[in-house]
């Protein structure tokens, strides 16, 4: 699912606008609309707030970056898959740093359970490792956002595909892979061959909201397990005839990638209750008015 901007929706990068040039000196332009997205990645807001923020629009394919370094997560890979199909591109996983790595092809196959299928890509943008590779998808009628924490490398192969250092970076720390937030601000590049590509700063809060069909995308296994269950609702948390707790005990379903798949689906209800409770409060609120204003017509007329 996307969203659209709506009539009082601000651009992000990658949105499409209409504009009217100024007949100034010096001329310039204002944006009079954003026209519809065909998809959006989005989070939400950080801290306690469930509102949407935008991050990129009009995306085709989305590189979702992670380094093979000890930055390595495959729940956090799954987190991004989530969003990147409820937003509507198709997802690409890139594994940077593979020159530094001694365990290229078990982290891949880590990866390989949790990515429903789409492409895995592992790269090292020192040695030029498997850039031929990525470099497949980068198509002149491609837009291509670059996704991932702080750190991963995303600045760095930015750089590498422009074949110009245009994008400044920053060492990571060595015990446990985190960079600082180099890139501060979403910016489009055009490469060489007409593929656009957005770089992204890196997210340390990556919160899902209103991400139902993303998560049925991400974690389609695990729904298909479920399906087999004794009972439509059942909880998975030790009714008989459970599908999910067979799967589990024979190994068949990863216990770390379940309770990752159960800890988005409470945010995603917490957000959804917390969201209907706002709206009641809001419409208490306005009746609450209505019935004031009536009040004060009433002793108004009586006087």
């Amino acid at each position: 699912m996307y969203h659209d901007p709506g009539p009082d929706g601000m651009p992000v990068v990658g949105d499409m606008v209409e504009i009217r040039i100024l007949d100034e000196d010096p001329p310039h332009a204002i944006i009079n609309s954003v026209l519809p997205r065909k998809s959006l990645f989005a989070r939400k807001e950080a801290g306690k707030r469930t509102g949407v923020q935008p991050v990129a629009a009009n995306i085709d394919m989305v590189f979702i970056v992670c380094g093979l370094d000890a930055n390595f997560s495959v729940r956090r890979i799954e987190r991004y898959l989530t969003l990147t199909l409820e937003g509507g591109a198709q997802p690409v996983i890139v594994l940077t740093k593979a020159d530094i790595c001694d365990d290229v092809d078990e982290k891949i196959e880590a990866v390989r359970g949790s990515a429903a299928g789409w492409p895995i890509h592992a790269i090292s943008t020192f040695t030029g490792f498997g850039l031929d590779e990525l470099s497949a998808h980068l198509r002149a009628d491609v837009t291509v956002a670059l996704l991932g924490s702080s750190g991963v490398g995303k600045s760095t192969l930015t750089n590498y595909l422009l074949g110009n250092d245009v994008q400044r970076i920053q060492e990571v720390r060595d015990f446990d892979g985190r960079g600082r937030h180099t890139t501060t601000s979403r910016q489009l590049f055009v490469l060489p061959s007409g593929c656009c590509v957005i770089d992204t700063p890196g997210m340390r809060e990556l919160g899902v909201i209103d991400a139902d069909d993303g998560l049925s995308g991400a974690f389609s296994d695990v729904q298909e397990i479920a399906a087999n269950c004794r009972f439509g609702d059942c909880s998975h948390q030790g009714e008989p005839g459970c599908a999910v707790a067979e799967a589990l005990e024979e190994g068949t379903l990863d216990q770390a990638r379940f309770e990752n798949y159960l800890r988005m689906k409470r945010e995603l209800l917490y957000i959804e209750r917390k969201n209907d409770a706002g709206a009641a409060a809001a419409e208490r609120t306005k009746w609450k008015k209505i019935h004031k204003m009536a009040r004060d017509l009433n002793k108004r007329d009586r006087r």
